[in-house]
């Protein structure tokens, strides 16, 4: 099997406010179509955003379980804190 395109996805209730988070920390753009955004950074696709109305976001460490993660490694922690805090991000 040859994959020719992978990207996560993640699914949100507010489409905008999770493409645009998440292009903001990986420093792309938002392509959006009407129930799907594709974050997309250097011309190549990143990070999906599917429609689902009625989402909730899993709770941390209490209430559901964590449904996915990425792993981002950066040069300044504290830089990078500051940055996503910004963005939206909330601190579990």
């Amino acid at each position: 099997m040859k994959i020719t395109s992978q990207v996560v996805v993640f699914d949100a209730a507010d489409l905008t406010a999770e493409s645009t988070f998440w292009a903001g920390v990986l420093g792309g753009t938002v392509e959006s179509e009407d129930d799907w955004h594709m974050v997309v950074v250097d011309g190549s696709p990143r990070v999906g955003v599917q429609l689902a109305p009625g989402h909730i976001p899993p709770q941390w460490p209490v209430g559901a379980p964590q449904q996915v993660h990425l792993d981002l490694w950066v040069t300044d922690i504290d830089a990078a804190h500051d940055e996503v805090m910004s963005l939206g991000a909330r601190l579990l």
